[in-house]
C-alpha cells in the first residue's frame, strides 16, 4: 500500500480490465517517473475520447459523430452485415481487409451465467437493419467460444426464417500451425469446415 495520489493512481488503474495489481503497479510508476509532458499527454488523450467518442447510431461501433467512418462510406456494400460482438472486433475485421460490406455490433455475447440475454444486446437494432436496409446476407462474426457459438445460433434462428442468408466465419487451424499441437475440438472444426482445392 501506498499513500496519496500514487495509491489513487494504482487503484483507479486497477479496474481496468486486464490490469492487475501488478500491472497497475508499473503503470503508475512508470506514468510518475515520465516526462510530465507524457503524462498530460496521456490525461489529454483520455479526456478527449471520454468527450468525443460516442457509439454509432446505426452499428453501434465507435465514432466521433453520429456515425462512424464505415457506415459513411457509400462505397460499403449495405446488403452484407457482418455481426460482431465488440467495437474491437470490427478493427479486427477491418485489417484483414476483404469485408465490403457494414458491421453491427451487438455489445456482447449471450452468457446466462453473466446475466446477459439477447435483451441486453443490440440484438432488435439488428432486425430492424436487415429490414430497412434489404440486407441478403449476415455474417456472423462472434468468438468461437460457448457464448459467441450460442450467440450465433441464436441470431441465424431469428434470421433464416425471413430468407435471409445466414454464413459463420471458419474456425480450425491457424495459418502456420501444426497439427500436432491442435486440440481435438480444433481439428474438428477444421474438418467440418473443410472446402474444395
Amino acid at each position: 500500500m501506498y499513500e496519496g495520489p500514487i495509491q489513487d493512481l494504482v487503484d483507479e488503474l486497477s479496474r481496468l480490465p486486464g490490469i492487475g495489481p501488478k500491472s497497475a503497479q508499473r503503470l503508475a510508476f512508470h506514468i510518475v517517473k515520465a516526462d510530465p509532458r507524457e503524462a498530460r499527454r496521456l490525461a489529454e488523450a483520455i479526456i478527449q475520447a471520454k468527450e468525443r467518442v460516442a457509439f454509432c447510431r446505426e452499428c453501434g461501433n465507435v465514432a466521433e459523430g453520429d456515425l462512424c467512418r464505415i457506415c459513411r462510406d457509400p462505397g460499403r456494400d449495405p446488403t452484407t452485415l457482418c455481426v460482431v460482438e465488440e467495437p474491437k472486433d470490427v478493427v479486427a475485421m477491418e485489417k484483414a481487409g476483404v469485408l465490403k460490406g457494414r458491421y453491427h455490433v451487438l455489445g456482447g455475447a449471450i452468457s446466462p451465467l453473466d446475466g446477459i440475454g439477447p435483451e441486453d444486446l443490440r440484438v432488435k437494432e439488428l432486425l430492424d437493419r436487415v429490414e430497412q436496409d434489404g440486407v441478403t446476407e449476415v455474417i456472423v462474426a462472434t468468438n468461437p467460444n460457448l457464448e459467441g457459438n450460442a450467440t450465433a445460433m441464436y441470431v441465424a434462428a431469428l434470421l433464416k426464417p425471413a430468407g435471409i442468408r445466414v454464413t459463420r466465419l471458419a474456425s480450425g487451424l491457424p495459418v502456420g500451425g501444426d497439427l500436432e499441437y491442435a486440440d481435438e475440438v480444433t481439428l474438428g472444426q477444421a474438418l467440418e469446415g473443410r472446402r474444395e482445392i
